[in-house]
């Protein structure tokens, strides 16, 4: 049993090793594709497979990755995160692409005029808060992701939960709040299990309150 576990164990790390080289090598290979648009990703940036700090298994507008920028960093390295619900590929690398404006731009932009302008040259499309790729974006990436091959990872999807998560209170009142100026709002979880609320100062969507 005990030569089992630590069996299973070592290949978690393998996968988690390979899931971690493969979009670290995609980010390598979007860069040249930002250049050619007018835009220089930042050297550091660290891509990740894991959950977003909201919304990661919100029924309505799932959150499908994450920017932390790098002055929340204590070594200055912006912090993507790309959530387990996602295994396509091409869904990756376009929310990895849209992770990567943020990271590019830094903070202060949101999904406003200037997000546009970076996520429309490099291909991305549709409502700014949740871009999809373009035609042009596809055809540019199929290459890359052809060379890359297996991302190593299957969906955790569906209604899955958090072990040892504690049970969902639907009756009281959630705080949640803007990360880029403490604007605060009250909300039931059903509503906010269904998407953020919005901050009417930054156009941003708001995280619930630890």
């Amino acid at each position: 049993m005990r030569r089992g576990a630590k069996g299973g164990g070592l290949m978690a790390k393998i996968t988690q090793a390979k899931r971690e080289a493969w979009l670290a090598r995609l980010t390598d290979r979007l860069r040249p594709h930002f250049l050619a648009a007018g835009y220089t990703v930042p050297d550091k940036v660290r891509v990740s497979c894991g959950w977003p700090s909201r919304g990661g298994l919100a029924p309505l507008r799932r959150v499908g990755g994450q920017c932390w920028y790098a002055d929340n960093s204590a070594d200055n390295t912006a912090e993507i995160f790309i959530s387990p619900t996602v295994d396509d590929v091409m869904d990756v690398a376009h929310i990895l692409a849209h992770e990567l404006v943020h990271a590019t731009l830094g903070p202060g932009y949101g999904h406003g005029p200037v997000f546009r302008a970076c996520a429309t040259a490099i291909g991305l499309e549709g409502p700014m808060r949740s871009t999809v790729a373009s035609e042009a974006f596809k055809r540019a990436v199929q290459p890359m992701l052809n060379r890359l091959g297996d991302y190593g990872h299957a969906s955790l999807g569906g209604d899955a939960q958090v072990v040892g998560a504690p049970k969902k209170q639907t009756a009281r009142l959630i705080k949640v709040t803007c990360i880029e100026c403490g604007y605060t709002v009250r909300i039931t979880r059903k509503w906010l299990d269904a998407g953020a609320p919005i901050c009417p100062l930054h156009d941003e969507p708001m995280m619930e309150a630890v």
